[in-house]
């Protein structure tokens, strides 16, 4: 629906000065090192979707929007008003609006709301953010020509992450970075006890939600969809996850582990990936994390999917201090969900981008080895341990795995299945393409499957 004639939305029916206001607010709120989900939690409830959609928005284009301040008002304003212009700003930029979509709102309707924003919450600087908006829409083409010559407006980026794409993908960084700012596509795992993705698929229809199967379990939504809406959701029919993350647990299992296999999960929430195991095998399973509160997620996960059982316990633990939780029996299988800089999940995190700071790659590199070297002595001999990240920086994934290697003679690659290695967030990354004219199917991933010889 195009709301361009009026200043609410239909869902919210809030004026659009208040969403632009706690828009304004997460988007500073990152600015700051916070994340966006954590900033969106202390908005109210009825503002929150029109809220995020906004700071999604936002963020996807500051790149843009913060070389176009800069340009018509070269000292910044106070952070609240600087960061309410860069909001409206991004939502000016051309060629900000998905191809086939209406622009949500009328240029003029946005300038007088953002207007209103300010007037609210710094008086004093109504005319000012009045002022720049307005040269904008006059002297757009020629601001934007301006603007992108430099990289960060061009490709939406921080220049350090730009360069390290460069390096890391010399064929590709230009594609994964226009790929970082489309909409991610809404993807579900259908439980392995309860049906497979053709089923589904056909149950969405009679829900008259369009989607599409890929391979046996994985379906793909033509549009997002709330969790409540989805046939059988509460009942543990299905789960929300990306078709990347949708393959680590068939790549642990691989030919088939025995039944009640001891597996670990080192890095478990929010428990996806525990759950999707647990869907396929009947396992003695250990979910760790190192925070409580998000382990409860895992367990809330299990819940849900009728999979709670004495067999699987949720353990809060440090993945990397064995000492303090493992009970000295080697595990059949370990599964390493590493964390790491996300860079593979921007198109879901916009503000993935914003928050990570160039140093962070190497420390985040180095908590990657450290678990596993941690984790490598708990394996069996002839185990298997699969390590992954949703990274597309090779030091997090590829490096970090040669290097890994070289340190354990008796490490070694799993050939069957074979390693995929770096999945990058494109159509062609292993999964079935996109349909034409739709983003990429799966996110970015690094997968390697290590076997003690």
């Amino acid at each position: 629906m195009n709301h361009a004639s009026t200043p609410t939305t239909t869902a919210q029916a809030l004026p659009l000065a208040r969403l632009l206001a706690h828009a304004a607010d997460a988007v500073q709120a990152v600015r700051g090192g916070e994340s966006l989900t954590t900033a969106l939690e202390r908005c109210p409830s009825a503002a929150r979707p029109g809220a995020q959609a906004l700071s999604f928005h936002a963020l996807r284009w500051l790149g843009a929007a913060q070389a176009v301040r800069s340009q018509l008002a070269p000292k910044a304003p106070p952070p609240a008003v600087d960061a309410l212009l860069l909001t409206a700003i991004a939502l000016l930029w051309p060629g900000s609006v998905a191809e086939g979509d209406a622009a949500p709102y009328a240029d003029h309707t946005l300038v007088d709301q953002a207007v209103e924003a300010a007037r609210a919450r710094a008086k004093a600087s109504a005319s000012f953010v009045n002022a720049v908006l307005r040269r904008f829409l006059r002297e757009r083409d020629a601001v934007v020509a301006q603007a992108l010559r430099e990289p960060q407006a061009r490709y939406h980026h921080p220049l350090w992450w730009i360069d390290r794409l460069k390096a890391d993908w010399p064929a590709q960084w230009q594609a994964i970075l226009e790929a970082d700012n489309q909409r991610a596509p809404m993807t579900l795992r259908v439980n392995a006890r309860r049906g497979d993705a053709d089923a589904y698929v056909a149950r969405l229809a009679q829900a008259q939600i369009a989607a599409r199967a890929i391979g046996t379990h994985t379906v793909v939504l033509a549009r997002p969809s709330p969790v409540g809406a989805l046939p059988g959701f509460a009942d543990g029919d299905v789960s929300v996850q990306d078709a990347a993350a949708q393959r680590a647990a068939p790549l642990l299992l691989g030919t088939g582990l025995p039944s009640g296999a001891r597996v670990l999960d080192a890095c478990a929430a929010p428990g996806g990936k525990t759950a999707h195991l647990l869907e396929l095998a009947e396992l003695h399973l250990t979910a760790l994390d190192a925070d409580p509160a998000r382990l409860t997620r895992v367990e809330e996960t299990l819940a849900r999917l009728d999979l709670a059982c004495p067999q699987v316990r949720c353990v809060a633990a440090d993945a990397g201090m064995p000492q303090a939780w493992w009970d000295g029996q080697p595990f059949d299988a370990i599964l390493l969900d590493a964390p790491c800089s996300a860079s593979g999940i921007v198109r879901r995190h916009p503000d993935v981008r914003w928050l990570r700071r160039p140093g962070d790659i190497a420390t985040l590199a180095a908590t990657q080895a450290r678990l596993l070297a941690a984790l490598w002595p708990l394996l069996r001999d002839g185990g298997r341990l699969l390590y992954c990240t949703c990274s597309v920086f090779k030091a997090e994934g590829q490096h970090q795995i040669d290097a890994f290697l070289q340190r354990n003679p008796r490490a070694r690659l799993v050939t069957h299945p074979a390693s995929p290695g770096h999945l990058l967030p494109l159509a062609d990354n292993g999964n079935e393409p996109a349909a034409a004219g739709t983003s990429p199917a799966a996110d970015g991933f690094f997968y390697a499957l290590i076997e003690k010889t």
